[in-house]
């Protein structure tokens, strides 16, 4: 379990993603990182534990630019290194930042071809370093001259034919903007949000709704299982389904204890989905213990005070 944001903006966005992640942090407590652009370079700063204690102002200041991508960790794969704390960076193609929540079920085995056939070398446990890779190659392969949005999503399908489990993906790419995509099973969530200013529109990514809330931005709808979007330098928001077998499969987990419960999540309130959890939980206990002698329901933890009071 992890939280992901990214944000394309008129403006510097290290402070919008500092409290984007704030609002996701009870996703991982870890580490927390962010990447930027800005004029061709990337910055990038990441540390162990809360968002609070690994960014201070002068980090967001050294954070430049209308782009960037954020994440906080909980470490499910790989080991507590701060080697490990996303986003991951990789210098080709372009140069390529990417903050990945889920697990690869086929990690091992696609470390070993990415030496073995791609000559790309995992200098961690994580398997979200070998995704990075993946999608890195996958460009390589792709691209022409000039990078375009149908390259991304063609390296996107090359991404799911190759990697086996779940994962919802914010990458930004040097020079051509930022892209986002979910496994075909939709396994772990991703939501796509505007905020319209003055200056045109501003977009952002994250792993919940909550997130694009506080922020003042309008939810979209969820990245589609099996979608990737691509919002380019100049602001333009790209969509494409890049799975024939796409399916949603969502993690039940993400409902019963993973979010927040003022989040939705492929168009289900989490908190609804709580309550109804909590009704069904009733009837079956009346139904199969109709004389109990239950005086108190104590939920454990906190995220099942709502089908604790159902």
């Amino acid at each position: 379990m992890c939280g992901i944001a990214a944000i394309w903006g008129r403006a510097p966005v290290a402070a919008d993603l500092y409290e984007a992640l704030s609002i996701l942090q009870h996703r991982g407590q870890d580490a927390a990182g962010m990447a930027s652009c800005s004029q061709g370079r990337m910055f990038l700063h990441k540390g162990g534990g809360l968002v609070r204690d690994v960014f201070g102002a002068q980090d967001l200041v050294g954070l430049q630019g209308n782009m960037g991508i954020g994440h906080v960790r909980y470490p499910t794969a790989g080991c507590h290194t701060l080697r490990e704390a996303q986003p991951l960076y990789v210098n080709s193609p372009y140069g390529i930042a990417l903050a990945h929540n889920g697990n690869l079920t086929n990690a091992a085995r696609l470390k070993r071809e990415l030496f073995d056939v791609d000559r790309r070398h995992i200098n961690t446990g994580s398997d979200s370093e070998v995704l990075l890779n993946v999608f890195a190659h996958e460009l390589f392969k792709n691209s022409r001259p000039r990078l375009t949005a149908e390259d991304i999503f063609r390296s996107v399908r090359g991404v799911h034919r190759r990697c086996k489990g779940g994962y919802a993906v914010v990458a930004m790419i040097n020079g051509h903007g930022l892209v986002g995509f979910r496994d075909p099973n939709g396994i772990r969530p991703a939501v796509l949000g505007q905020r319209r200013t003055s200056a045109e529109t501003e977009y952002m990514i994250a792993s919940e709704s909550c997130a694009l809330d506080v922020l003042g931005f309008t939810l979209i709808g969820d990245i589609a299982p099996g979608e990737a979007v691509f919002i380019d330098l100049t602001g333009r928001l790209r969509r494409q389904r890049c799975s024939r077998k796409a399916q949603l499969r969502p993690c039940i987990f993400e409902y019963v204890y993973l979010a927040r419960p003022d989040s939705i999540i492929d168009g289900t309130s989490v908190y609804q989905a709580r309550m109804r959890m909590g009704r069904k939980l009733a009837a079956r206990i009346e139904s199969e213990w109709p004389d109990h002698d239950i005086d108190v329901v104590i939920p454990v933890p906190d995220t099942s005070l709502t089908a604790a009071l159902e």
